[in-house]
């Protein structure tokens, strides 16, 4: 390593031509982040329909806790109203894209309507932000809490705009010539229908969502973010617009659950009012505290668990002991699933309050011989 002066004249190392890449080579997160990569693009070509869905489902999962991990992890604000925001872009994407008469169903392109939909639950959540703006804690939560009793209403009796109870079909994305539908196309001898064409794009949603959500935490509006979170007042008096900020942050994170409700439908195939609930938004909430508050990687690791665990409780509940399908004398895997993260969050606050991702982050210091 050599030593090289800039041109404000202070010394600077420089590294030998091929250094920097054998360095990078030695580290094993590096060969863990190839392989994880690799194995996520191969997954279609090996899993069946059932796996791909649960992958999907816990994408969609990440992207929508990501946001509320803005609001709640990184600016303290407690928020019960995420399902609500999940539901304007769900719904959102299915009007927009829709066939129908007046607003029952636009008829966009469906990549308009997947835009359009983010930005419809953006205007939602900037439509309450001056209360978010105003509001903490507790007192936010329950002003929160009432979107998700409107927006049930709203699902359940406007029939003609959300299909009543029954829901609506969800229109199949298209993005530049290719239909996210289940028309097959056959890639390296692998049937390809919409659930493998979605897991790539899901793929790309996450990181893009991930790697804008890090650089926020990580530059000035989550130095701003987490000033207002531990100290509030002194935030205030060293010139941080704490209103706007809350403001902002809520407005970003009902983005995040919009684009999660946009891919969900897409999964589904179809909207049901039943799904938005409060259960919903109390899952979200499981998610970031299992996770690590504050934490994009934290996000994501909590919402695989939450996500995944009833389905896989519904896929082997023959062989595991006291869980069975409803209604035959066990515990339902629903119900299990939520006796379960529910008894995680309590661990999880007893013993490990920095979540999951707190774990990872313990890992000795290399030496200075290892760095070089």
């Amino acid at each position: 390593m050599s030593e090289a002066r800039t041109s404000s004249g202070r010394r600077s190392l420089k590294r030998p031509p091929g250094q920097t890449a054998r360095t990078f080579l030695k580290r094993p997160r590096a060969y863990a982040w190839a392989a994880g990569s690799v194995l996520l693009l191969a997954l279609p070509f090996y899993l069946d329909r059932f796996w791909l869905q649960a992958g999907l489902f816990a994408m969609a999962a990440a992207i929508g806790a990501i946001g509320i991990n803005l609001l709640t992890g990184a600016t303290g604000q407690l928020s019960m109203g995420h399902a609500f925001f999940l539901a304007v872009g769900a719904y959102g994407y299915c009007v927009f894209a829709g066939e129908g008469d007046g607003l029952t169903g636009l008829g966009l392109p469906t990549w308009l309507a997947a835009v359009l939909a983010v930005l419809l639950a953006g205007v939602a959540g900037g439509l309450f932000s001056p209360i978010a703006g105003r509001l903490r804690g507790a007192y936010l939560g329950i002003a929160t809490l009432a979107l998700i009793f409107i927006g049930q209403h709203v699902l359940f009796n406007a029939g003609d705009l959300t299909g009543g109870s029954n829901g609506r079909a969800v229109p199949p994305l298209s993005v530049f010539g290719l239909t996210f539908d289940d028309r097959e196309a056959v890639v390296a001898a692998v049937p390809f229908g919409s659930a493998e064409k979605l897991w790539y794009a899901g793929l790309v949603l996450l990181l893009g969502c991930g790697l804008f959500a890090r650089g926020v935490l990580r530059g000035r509006p989550g130095r701003a973010l987490n000033a207002i979170r531990d100290h509030r007042v002194a935030a205030g008096v060293l010139g941080v617009p704490v209103a706007r900020y809350r403001a902002g942050v809520f407005v970003l994170s009902s983005m995040y659950a919009g684009l999660a409700g946009v891919l969900l439908a897409l999964v589904f195939q179809r909207t049901v009012p039943d799904y938005f609930g409060m259960t919903l938004s109390l899952e979200y909430l499981a998610m970031i505290v299992i996770g690590g508050l504050g934490s994009v990687a934290g996000a994501v690791a909590g919402a695989v668990l939450v996500s995944l665990l009833p389905q896989l409780l519904t896929r082997y509940s023959e062989a595991l002991p006291l869980v069975s399908a409803p209604g035959t004398g066990g515990i339902a895997p629903g119900e299990a699933s939520r006796y379960l993260y529910g008894a995680a969050v309590v661990a999880v606050v007893l013993f490990l309050p920095g979540g999951l991702i707190s774990v990872a982050a313990r890992r000795p210091r290399s030496t200075p011989g290892e760095e070089a």
